[in-house]
């Protein structure tokens, strides 16, 4: 016959199953630490509801005491006579309850939100200082729940699990005196009962933190493959795939199901098994006390008053040994928030002192000799790449997918450092700038458009918080962006929708090229600004791009010949090599001269003197781009 263990795995998916990797295993002690900096500053409302927690078993066991003096004093001889005082003393300690009760749970929520408040803020602006690379690496519906679900459970373990067991063990320390001042005897046998229960929840506590590990995982998996389902609900109606998606969701959901239902029937075997060890003890004292009642060691009032200590005694066994469980299933949540905390923990940052912010920016970047290497990959993605950008400078970085050129762009914004050599801005390493003021330098119109859900406004003004109107208006007519806005109900009011899916593409990127020029940055970054558009639509925001363009060092990450022609100076990207643009290459072609909609002229392709500069017939766009430092190693 099987154990109640072989029939809790049967039921229960194992790791590998789970579509969410099993956090790092942490030691209680160890969570303890990396969260008591977070709830070290209100460590004098921790010990004030400490404090309070302890009048509980003290006001309960005066009242015990009353009600037997109730009996010995008043039943027992039926006198009325301190009937007034017992009242009266009964009303102090009922109204006395009553104040500590309200104020202490009023503290505990005080004290546990705003400090659930603090770990959220702390673990959501580590996330955001996190390189793109890593959330190519990640679930976003498990993020969420970390963020969420896991920190609350740290939350409650910090705040409302130490006080309550500061309490319960409270109440053993005083309804176990109790028990000893009436009748030692009685209360040897009262005790007996403890250390099985305790060594029962330690025994199953165990079980339900590997249990509560998996079923964080399965949570986890819940938002992460909901969230990538729904996200992509038009690719999944369009190809038919309800039917599959369902399947995906359901084994996801069916996981987290068994998961719960481990762990609901774990935590229910402690149950009975203090249940019975509490009847046990319950039965010995009443035996016990019977004789000592009928042999007159022991007034009735003391009996009765005896058990009554008794129950309030093994209420906190039982409250213990059900916490030491909560606790166990807090530790598998505080294990997915460390995680995340260690995560990325060598990002980029500012140096000491926080590094230098320059007067003013004109827009030179020197690339020298620079190495990187993604880690876990055998080849590096650049390798000795050299490249000087003169201020005000277009060039054109070209070459096949995987050859570096996104890379370069990730190192240009500090996404990562690199392994050797140096990028300098204006002669400063990147290295020594403050990281704000980097990324204040530099404009980016990415090949993905990403926009937020809200005014199409309020997206423009997202490159300059502080933009006047008059501003945001002349960035929206500078992108060519009036006509269509005009014709929207709400005007720039609009909202644009998730990802900005209310809108065309060409729209969206109109957009991004507005909000480009309200920053007004030197140094301006173009990855594949026509990709996904059609060629007419590729055509018109051409002029877009060159007033965004004038006066800006600007660096294009193209494949189009349209905007290649742009430039200035076009550098190619082989192998993580940067070479002669064309080398190699005996197709060579000018770009059509059409490159110039809206009768206005493009700028020459090639301007005199210019080394090595020229123009490949290039493909068609075929670069998973993106400024990202890829997961996969290949930019």
């Amino acid at each position: 016959m099987p154990t109640l263990r072989e029939r809790i795995d049967t039921i229960m998916p194992t790791a590998g199953n789970a579509p969410i990797g099993e956090s790092p295993a942490v030691s209680a002690r160890a969570a303890l630490a990396r969260f008591w900096p977070d709830a070290r500053r209100y460590r004098w409302r921790i010990a004030l509801l400490v404090a309070l927690a302890a009048t509980v078993p003290l006001v309960e066991a005066a009242t015990i005491w009353l009600y037997a003096r109730l009996i010995d004093e008043v039943l027992v001889p039926r006198t009325l006579a301190p009937l007034g005082a017992i009242a009266v003393a009964y009303l102090g300690l009922t109204l006395l309850a009553g104040v500590a009760g309200f104020v202490e749970r009023y503290l505990a929520a005080w004290t546990g939100e705003r400090l659930l408040l603090d770990l959220r803020l702390r673990l959501f602006r580590h996330l955001l200082a996190l390189p793109p690379s890593f959330f190519q690496e990640q679930k976003l519906g498990d993020l969420l729940a970390r963020v969420d679900d896991d920190v609350d459970a740290v939350s409650d373990a910090i705040v409302g699990a130490s006080a309550e067991a500061v309490s319960n063990l409270l109440k053993l320390i005083v309804f176990a005196g109790a028990l000893v001042l009436i009748d030692w005897r009685l209360a040897l046998i009262a005790l007996l009962v403890a250390p099985p229960c305790w060594w029962a929840a330690r025994r199953i506590s165990a079980r339900i933190r590997a249990i509560a590990r998996q079923q964080r995982q399965w949570e986890g998996a819940v938002g992460a493959v909901s969230e990538e389902i729904l996200a992509n609900t038009t690719l999944v109606q369009v190809h038919n795939r309800q039917a599959d998606e369902l399947g995906r969701f359901e084994r996801a959901a069916r996981g987290d199901f068994a998961s719960q239902l481990a762990m609901e029937r774990t935590r229910a075997v402690l149950t009975p098994v203090v249940s019975l060890l509490e009847l046990a003890g319950v039965l010995a004292v009443v035996a016990a006390g019977a004789w000592s009642l009928a042999e007159g060691r022991i007034t009735l009032g003391a009996l009765l008053a005896f058990l009554a200590y008794m129950g309030q005694l093994y209420g906190p066994v039982r409250a213990l040994s059900h916490l030491a469980g909560e606790v166990a299933a807090a530790g598998a949540s505080a294990e997915r928030v460390i995680e995340l905390l260690d995560a990325g923990s060598t990002a980029p940052a500012s140096p000491a002192g926080g590094g230098i912010v320059p007067d003013r920016v004109r827009g030179g970047i020197a690339v020298e000799d620079v190495t990187y290497r993604y880690p876990g990959r055998a080849e590096p993605a650049l390798r000795g790449a050299s490249l000087t950008i003169e201020a005000g400078e277009r060039v054109a970085l070209v070459g096949p997918s995987g050859a570096g050129k996104s890379t370069l762009v990730s190192l240009l914004l500090r996404f990562a450092d690199p392994d050797a050599g140096r990028i300098a801005l204006d002669g400063h390493d990147l290295r020594a700038l403050d990281l704000a003021a980097l990324r204040e330098a530099v404009a980016v119109v990415m090949q993905e458009t990403l926009l937020l859900d809200a005014s199409i406004r309020d997206n423009i003004a997202y490159g300059r918080p502080g933009a006047t109107e008059a501003e945001i208006d002349a960035a929206a007519r500078a992108a060519d962006i009036d006509g269509f806005v005009s014709s929207l109900p709400e005007g720039y009011e609009t909202r644009v929708g998730q990802r900005g899916r209310a809108l065309s593409g060409g729209q969206r990127q109109r957009i991004a090229i507005a909000r480009a020029m309200l920053r007004d940055a030197p140094v301006l970054v173009l990855d594949e600004p026509t990709t996904g558009l059609d060629e007419a639509t590729a055509r018109r925001i051409l002029a877009p791009l060159r007033r965004l363009m004038e006066g800006r060092t600007t660096l294009l990450l193209s494949h189009d010949p349209l905007v290649v022609a742009e430039a200035d100076r076009v550098v190619e990207l082989r192998d993580g090599r940067i070479v002669p643009a064309g080398a190699g290459e005996t197709d060579r072609a000018e770009p059509p001269a059409a490159a110039a909609p809206d009768g206005e002229g493009g700028r020459a392709a090639n301007a005199p003197g210019d080394a090595g500069v020229g123009h490949r017939r290039i493909g068609p766009a075929d670069d998973a781009g993106g400024l990202e430092l890829a997961a996969a190693g290949t930019a």
